[in-house]
């Protein structure tokens, strides 16, 4: 006889309840308290916590990852995820959670490909994803702002405006979906046109002519722009073409007499990929056979954590579907938020995603494998290349920056609301413009923050203590 699965029961609050439950955290912790941030005595040091993290990563990859956040302040903030979120546990913090994206920057956010071939603007990582206080993704969301600003050069005025953009169309937004219909809401998306639209008034025609090649150039990466980039012919057979250490075709990495079982392994990972997909994409992926694999260094916070790239063929030899396979670990916020509800850190990342997402990839999968040194590990799978694009920031001026900063605060909100409470997020937020001026105080202190710690890690460098490798 089949198990019963008892399903929890559902709370619903009438909206009165929802809005006062708002109003009575705004109570316990007014608004004005997240403009605060000092050193506290008992931090711990910031390259001990990055060389915590680095300890189940690829340890010939970890220099690398270090080299990478060097670049300069800003990118070594996009790999302190895990300092920050240390940071933002010793704070004042809601009860009001929602599906956090954990790693909020504004390099996170960026177009791609709905299943209906729209391009879309989303949040679109969720490595670090994890229910929490809706205010930790956008603290780390306004102080990415801040930090990018600095390194633009922006004056401590400019760079205001732009921090106080983010909250304020954040929480516009959250009144906005806390008034929609619920379905009104769960369909709701941003698309790159209607961004384009928005922002053409403000834009100059240098910019828009810009924004315009860049899209472009997003809606041409797919598998078959990869499939022209990434592989060639061996032999008569189809490789991917290797450039060390950013791409090791899989077969450098083992010894000749592993190769034949390695294959059949990774038709096993196939498979077991396959069987989290609805059963029409089963139906797709089936389709396709499998024909070289490699690893690939990918991001700037993700180096040194496992990820593969596998080519499929299709039909014939100029039918490609070039699949990603990115290793899953814990999500940063869970020591100071308690585990994932999932076991699978892969399906963790994948049902954040589809939790918060207006539209999804529709090959996103995930599975668990015992890899090759014995280890049992998690992944999440996903399309290499799906139109991605990012925002060319190192362009922008301040009132683009500032108008890109309207965009990923509504984009925040939408996401928030999708999986949160936003008629109680919107009457803690409130009207007024207390939260903007709060975390754009916050978003300073917070850089300056940043800059320390950066400047600890370049000193550890210095000094031998850890090595980097840059230029990678």
């Amino acid at each position: 006889m089949a198990k019963t699965v008892k399903e929890p029961v559902v709370e619903h609050l009438s909206l009165k309840e929802r809005a006062e439950r708002g109003r009575a955290e705004r109570d316990e912790v007014p608004p004005s308290a997240h403009a605060e941030w000092a050193l506290p005595p008992d931090r711990r040091d910031p390259v001990e916590l990055l060389e915590e993290q680095g300890a189940t990563r690829v340890p010939e990859l970890v220099p690398v990852r270090y080299g990478r956040m060097l670049v300069s302040p800003f990118t070594f903030y996009r790999g302190a995820a895990y300092l920050m979120a240390s940071d933002l546990a010793g704070l004042a913090q809601t009860g009001l959670n929602t599906q956090l994206c954990g790693d909020a920057h504004l390099s996170n956010f960026g177009a791609y490909a709905a299943p209906d071939r729209g391009l879309v603007f989303d949040v679109n990582d969720f490595d670090e994803t994890l229910p929490g206080p809706f205010e930790w993704d956008l603290k780390r969301l306004v102080a990415s702002f801040a930090v990018a600003g600095r390194d633009r050069g922006f004056k401590a005025k400019q760079r205001a405006v732009i921090n106080r953009a983010v909250t304020s169309a954040y929480r516009e937004a959250m009144w906005e979906n806390a008034e929609r219909r619920t379905l009104d809401l769960w369909y709701s998306r941003i698309s790159v046109e209607e961004i384009l639209q928005a922002v053409a008034p403000q834009a100059s025609a240098k910019q828009l002519k810009r924004a315009e090649k860049n899209i472009a150039k997003a809606r041409s990466k797919d598998s078959l722009r990869a499939f022209g980039k990434l592989t060639e012919t061996v032999d008569g057979e189809l490789r991917i073409r290797r450039d060390p250490p950013v791409i090791i075709p899989i077969k450098e990495l083992f010894a000749p007499e592993l190769h034949d079982a390695l294959e059949e392994a990774l038709r096993g990972v196939l498979r077991s990929y396959r069987a989290t997909l609805s059963e029409d994409r089963r139906r797709l992926l089936e389709r396709f056979r499998y024909v070289d694999a490699a690893r690939k260094v990918v991001g700037v916070g993700s180096v040194g954590t496992r990820a593969w790239i596998m080519l499929l063929l299709g039909r014939d030899d100029e039918d490609p579907l070039f699949l990603q396979f990115k290793e899953a670990e814990a999500s940063v916020l869970e020591p100071f938020l308690g585990a994932s509800d999932f076991e699978q850190h892969g399906e963790r990342v994948v049902e954040g995603q589809r939790l918060t997402q207006g539209a999804n990839d529709i090959m996103l999968g995930w599975l668990r494998t015992n890899d090759v040194d014995g280890v049992d590990r998690h992944y999440y799978v996903r399309q290499l290349w799906d139109a991605k694009g990012s925002a060319l920031v190192e362009f922008m001026n301040p009132e683009a920056l500032t108008e890109y900063a309207k965009i990923c605060g509504r984009t925040l909100a939408r996401a928030h609301a999708r999986a949160g409470d936003s008629v109680a997020i919107a009457n803690y937020l409130g009207r007024k413009d207390t939260m903007d001026d709060a975390l754009a105080s916050f978003a300073e202190l917070y850089a300056d923050q940043n800059e320390r710690d950066y400047a600890a890690m370049r000193e550890a460098v210095d000094s031998g203590r850890v090595t980097a490798e840059t230029g990678i």
